[in-house]
């Protein structure tokens, strides 16, 4: 079946139909963790919103390459150019390697994704493995004219780059913007030629642990070398998105706080490296909130997803399956804020429950004779409307929703409301042991009935007790009694 995707861009601002450049195959990149701690909820979002268009887009039919990196080194305190590398930093205080961190972090986080269900990407490249790739680019920006050595360190020039292009496309940001909060969330970098300026290559300092070799030759079109040093923290996503995916590629994804400035310098970079953009599809998830302010790491405000698992937070009235949290996260639009409270995690553990207790019911359904024409006209306009839902920009709430419309026709169902399977036990004349089976727990439901009718609640109660302790659960709803193993 044929399936036209809708997809929000970002950097148009509007829903686009989805044209891979390459027919029938799609190359995604998605920002990964930086490894300094562990993955909180606000990491599961992007992970789990771009798992699901990964295996949609398998689904309906496209040969996916995703790529997903680790940072482990040059992300620096508080996103600027200047302060400890965040790994570094933790590695100092624990005295260990750096590399120690990044690999004991590294693993932990990709335990919790295999715990939500999130398939592992097509390929995971760490920044410290693609330094030379990263200098490539570097050197490249150079040649074209649009970055600066100063001090040691290179710095991609906003201003030059401004000229020729348009810096802050992304973001809608204009560059007087960019350099009025430059001086507040940049400043202090005294070599720069504009505050608003970003770091391509950082000299090392002596007491800087993570450094390599500038490794590329001195050329006529530049005066000086950079020095010894570690790679600015948006090389790595340019760097290795064009050795993964090529210098065009199809969707470029993360969280809605990295359109700035992560997103906005690699859109930058690729121009000024390529002469053209990298990215067609630009998609970002929106944030997940704690009393209406992001959830992070830098906010001193966040929940492990191992501390959701244990139920081990002040904030959480009990442990929460992975399950339970993919529920929560997808019961929300990917570009909608999601509020967390322990009473919201209840609630989607409710509704993910009842959703596999239907799953589970399904198979206890026995079509009445001829009414497969029926049971295939439900099946397919239920079809419909999921594929309807997900090529609508991957409106998960409304799959969901469509699929508790499904669950109320099998609980009408598994509750004899309607009599689908009385003609094909009449006619089977050798019942299954499962027909069997669910004849023997009917007639159990009944006598429990006729106990409640007569008011003997201690025979009542023994009959669900005894069921309980065999391993059936039995629950008294609006509709009835409904039973489950």
């Amino acid at each position: 079946m044929e399936q036209t995707l809708l997809i929000y861009n970002t950097l148009t601002r509007k829903k686009e139909a989805f044209k891979p450049i390459n027919p029938g195959h799609v190359g995604m990149y998605v920002c990964g963790p930086t490894v300094y701690g562990d993955a909180h909820l606000g990491h599961a979002r992007p992970a789990i919103t771009f798992d699901i268009l990964f295996r949609y887009l398998q689904h309906i039919g496209y040969k996916v390459r995703y790529v997903r990196n680790i940072t482990d080194v040059g992300h620096l305190e508080h996103d600027a150019d200047e302060g400890e590398d965040k790994i570094a930093k933790k590695a100092r205080l624990e005295q260990v390697e750096p590399m120690e961190i990044a690999q004991y972090y590294t693993r932990r986080f990709n335990s919790a994704m295999e715990k939500l269900n999130v398939l592992p990407p097509s390929i995971e490249p760490h920044a410290t493995g693609h330094i030379i790739e990263q200098q490539q680019l570097v050197q490249e920006i150079l040649d074209n004219g649009y970055a600066y050595i100063s001090n040691g360190s290179v710095y991609f020039d906003i201003e030059k780059y401004n000229k020729d292009y348009k810096y802050g496309i992304l973001s809608g940001r204009t560059l007087e913007n960019i350099k009025d909060a430059s001086r507040d969330t940049l400043a202090g970098v005294g070599e720069k030629k504009n505050q608003a300026d970003f770091a391509l290559w950082k000299k090392a300092q002596p007491e800087h642990i993570m450094r390599w070799p500038w490794l590329m030759p001195a050329n006529d079109k530049q005066e000086a070398v950079p020095e010894e040093g570690f790679p600015g923290w948006h090389c790595e996503c340019t760097a290795m998105g064009r050795k993964y995916l090529g210098e065009e590629f199809d969707i470029h994804g993360g969280g809605m706080d990295l359109v700035f400035p992560h997103h906005e310098c690699e859109i930058a970079q690729a121009q000024a490296s390529m002469g053209h953009p990298a990215v067609h599809y630009w998609m970002h998830n929106n944030m997940i909130t704690i009393n209406g302010q992001k959830m992070g790491k830098s906010y001193n405000n966040f929940i492990t997803l191992d501390q959701f698992f244990k139920g081990e937070h002040e904030l959480l009235t009990q442990p929460f399956s992975p399950m339970t949290i993919r529920f929560f996260i997808l019961s929300a639009h990917y570009r909608g804020t999601v509020d967390f409270s322990s009473e919201a995690l209840e609630a989607a553990e409710k509704g993910y429950n009842k959703l596999v207790t239907s799953l589970k019911d399904i198979k206890r359904i026995q079509p009445a004779k001829g009414s497969q024409p029926e049971v295939g006209k439900f099946v397919a306009e239920l079809e419909g409307k999921l594929y309807d839902a997900m090529n609508d920009d991957l409106q998960t709430p409304n799959v969901i929703s469509q699929l508790f419309e499904a669950s109320k026709v099998i609980n009408t169902l598994v509750d004899r409301k309607a009599k689908i399977s009385a003609a094909t036990t009449a006619e089977a004349g050798d019942p299954s042991r499962e027909q069997a089976f669910g004849k023997v727990m009917d007639m159990v439901l009944d006598m429990r009935a006729q106990a409640k009718a007569d008011k003997d609640w201690a025979k009542s109660d023994a009959i669900r007790d005894a069921l309980n302790e065999a391993g059936f659960i039995v629950k008294d709803t609006a509709d009835g009694q409904v039973w489950s193993l």
